[in-house]
Parts: C-alpha cells; structure tokens; sequence
C-alpha cells in the first residue's frame, strides 16, 4: 500500500470537514492508501510535519484554507521532498482552490484526488520564506488575518467585505521603489499584489486575466495612491470590478521582482501575516511542486 499524509485544520471555514473525515479517509484507503490523519495543533503545525517527515509518503493531502495549504507547501520546500499535494478546500474564500477549479465540497474535492494525477505549479520566494498563490500589501490585504476566525465561521466571505470597508478611512501611501527585469518604477502606492490567482480574498483579482499557474512567471498589480476623492472612486471600482485601469494602476508579468520603500510595509503571504520589510525580493520558482489539480 501507499502511504499518505492527511493533515487537517480543524478550525478552517466553518468546519464542515469535520462531519466528513470518516468518508474522506475510507475513500483514501479504498484507494490504496495507509492513511495518517493529523489534525493541526497550532499554526505552522502543518510546516513543522511536513519538513521533517514529508519525504515518507507518497501523497500528502491537506483538508482546510489557503493559509493551511501554504504551510504544506512551505513544509516541502523546506525539506526538498518533491511529493505531491492534494488539496481539499475548507477554508473562508479557497481563492487558489477556485483558481485550480477544485470544488468545494470535500467528497467531490477528495475522489479527483484519487482520479487524477499531479501536475507542476509555481511557487513564490518571499525573501527566502514560501509563498504559493499572493504575496500582497496595502488596503485590503490584512483582513484574510485580522479578521477574527468567528466573524468567519459565521459570515463566510461577507466578514471580508465588513472588515474591508472598515479599513478605507485608514488608507496608507507607500512610497517603493520597484525593480523587474529591466524596468524601474518609483511612486505611491496604496496597493500591491504579486499573484497567480484568479481571485484574492475572495475577490475577482484584476490579475486573473492574465494568470498562468506553471509558466514561471508571477502578475504584479500596484495601485497609485489617489489624490483626490475622485481618482478614489474610480480606482476601487476598478480594483473591486477585477479591472485594470492603466491611468491608476501598474500591471506587468515578470519571474522576479524587487519592492524598495523608505518605511516598512507590512506583507500577506497567501493570507496570512508575512512580516515586515523595506526590501522584499520575490521570485517565482518554475515547476517547484506537483499538485492535483485536474
């Protein structure tokens, strides 16, 4: 038989998993495999058990959010195993589950991943830390965790939504200097995302047109800071519509890029707090892992 890692977040979404483990591993073992269940105990749980016994199993398939898939990621490139993921999509919004097309229900999420087989993806390097599907500053992009796991539970998506309208009285400029193959970009910015997603919180990301998740290269998207009431209004309702508007934003593909600023900002890193930093190199890394995603 072939031995799989089943790491479970007990505490992503609002927990449906939890009435669905029995099925989810019975179909597992259907299928061939030793399973190991493992509920995570706190966060970077899934990290730690990843990079020291990852390279054991055949298969590792993490049940939770984007935040819970992060830290298997993370756990793998750490240990320099190259298993393959299975991703069952418990969390708040699952953008990069959206991306990949795996659905929402966990059965359904769980047998394509007896059905079908691993194909390469891109993952980010964040200033030598992990990164799969955003890395991202600015307005709006700390409520996947400032967002208390409650307000979640209970609200789903529309807790982002209550939280991003809190947070537009507070909008902060950023001054960076930005680096991409040939090009320099200096200016102020109020938003900035690095992604290979179609949505970002839960959100129709104006990157998602031009999203490849195995081509090496990542969507950059900054947005100027406005100066005026109106520029505002016409800038998020872009933003917002999964638009690009050239006059307000910056949009460009690259495999790397460095973000300079005089202050340090504040990162999200695939929903979760990623730290801060004045300088911040992100490179993407071309085929990195197998995921089944199709």
């Amino acid at each position: 038989m072939k031995n799989l890692l089943f790491i479970v977040n007990p505490s992503a979404g609002k927990k449906h998993v939890k009435g669905k483990l029995f099925d989810i591993v019975d179909l597992f073992v259907k299928a061939d495999y030793n399973v190991r269940v493992y509920p995570t105990q706190a966060k970077e749980d899934a990290t730690r058990l990843v990079s020291q016994e990852g390279w054991l199993y055949d298969l590792i398939v993490c049940a939770g959010g984007d935040g819970t898939l992060d830290e298997v990621v993370t756990g793998c490139m750490k240990c320099g195993c190259d298993t393959p993921i299975g991703y069952i999509p418990c969390g708040t919004t699952n953008d990069f589950a959206r991306s990949l097309g795996i659905p929402k229900d966990p059965i359904r999420a769980a047998k394509r991943i007896i059905k079908y087989q691993p194909a390469p993806i891109d993952v980010g390097s964040f200033n030598g830390d992990y990164f799969i599907y955003v890395a991202a500053f600015g307005a709006f992009t700390d409520v996947t965790y400032t967002t208390p796991q409650e307000y979640k539970n209970h609200l789903g998506h529309m807790a982002y939504v209550i939280e991003g309208i809190k947070s537009l009285p507070n909008l902060t400029s950023y001054h960076l200097k930005v680096s991409y193959d040939n090009n320099v970009i200096e200016d102020d910015f109020f938003i900035g995302m690095i992604t290979n997603s179609l949505t970002v919180g839960g959100f129709q990301s104006p990157n998602g047109k031009i999203a490849e998740f195995d081509d090496g290269m990542y969507e950059v998207l900054l947005v100027k800071y406005p100066t005026n009431p109106l520029d505002l209004q016409a800038t998020l309702t872009a933003y917002l519509g999964g638009e690009v508007n050239p006059e307000y934003m910056y949009q460009f593909k690259t495999e790397r890029v460095v973000i300079e600023s005089p202050e340090e900002i504040t990162w999200t890193l695939d929903g979760e707090y990623g730290g801060s930093f004045t300088y911040a190199e992100v490179v993407n890394l071309k085929h990195a892992l197998n995921i089944i995603k199709k």
